[in-house]
């Protein structure tokens, strides 16, 4: 039930890797000296630029999910307090 639960909360699917999407071209500000390091070192900077971007916007939707669901969870884990977890007399370890 719990789990049904999770599933049809909506929770963000898993960023998935960079598929051959529509791409946009975009002004960045960085750093300087980032910059030079990074041409040095020759680092693509766009695609770090989106590996980057990807794992903010993960990050940004984990923290709205769990904002979004605070009170279920808030619920759930009062629950387990109260009754513990389910199952827990037939665990071996």
């Amino acid at each position: 039930m719990i789990s049904r639960q999770i599933q049809q909360s909506g929770e963000p699917a898993i960023s998935q890797p960079a598929r051959k999407a529509t791409r946009k071209p975009t002004n960045v500000s960085l750093p300087t000296d980032l910059l030079d390091r990074a041409k040095q070192l020759d680092v693509n900077i766009s695609r770090a630029s989106e590996r980057g971007l990807r794992e903010e916007v993960h990050e940004a939707e984990a923290r709205a999910w769990a904002a979004q669901h605070a009170d279920f969870i808030a619920e759930l884990n009062a629950r387990i307090e109260h009754d513990g977890l389910p199952l827990d007399e037939h665990r071996m370890f």
